[in-house]
């Protein structure tokens, strides 16, 4: 496979999740809603209003694209902030905080795209959660970014070579709305079988 020109900020958040899923979601163009999915896009829908404006002393733009050539990644952000010359992202979900770091991931990649952007450095993000209704803070650190690099270049590879991760059964199986295409139980089941 040609790799692409860029690859969207999502699939940091979807490759951490399950490197199977993504490459079903990106390689093979797969997609299936479940009632978390639909749930997101109502969300995103709602936060993806054009515009920009003023709330108190912090400069909001919604929906703006934001890109890295240095990492070759774009896509649109939710919100951007700034606030006495300090620039942050806002990442929207649907849920509560969860307990793997793959959306810390998502605000990170967006951090680097907005720091080439504006060439100031981006030392914090936050992703709201819609159900709790309350912002948590994401440190855009040393460890974070590195995670983050290296979870671009992974994907980039995928991307690349089209190879299919193994479908590996988690407890995050249970919300994937790609569970009955890649039947993670089965696939170890048939695997164990082979063994013999």
């Amino acid at each position: 496979m040609a790799e692409p020109d860029y690859i969207p900020i999502a699939t940091l958040n979807h490759y951490t999740y399950c490197p199977h899923r993504c490459w079903r979601m990106f390689c093979l163009g797969e997609f299936v809603d479940n009632q978390y999915t639909i749930e997101g896009a109502s969300l995103h829908d709602r936060v993806h209003t054009q515009g920009e404006g003023q709330r108190e002393d912090t400069w909001q733009i919604r929906a703006i694209w934001l890109k890295s050539e240095q990492y070759r990644l774009i896509g649109k952000s939710d919100l951007i902030e700034e606030t006495d010359g300090r620039w942050y992202p806002v990442e929207y979900k649907r849920g509560h905080r969860g307990e793997f770091d793959n959306d810390e991931l998502q605000v990170c990649a967006q951090a680097l795209c907005l720091e080439e952007m504006t060439g100031k450095p981006v030392t914090l993000g936050y992703i709201y959660y819609a159900q709790s209704h309350q912002r948590q803070p994401v440190e855009i650190s040393k460890e974070l970014r590195q995670q983050a690099i290296a979870t671009i270049q992974s994907i980039h590879q995928l991307l690349t070579s089209g190879t299919m991760p193994p479908a590996i059964y988690s407890p995050r199986c249970k919300g994937c709305s790609l569970y009955s295409q890649c039947l993670p139980k089965a696939a170890d089941k048939v695997k164990r079988y082979q063994e013999r």
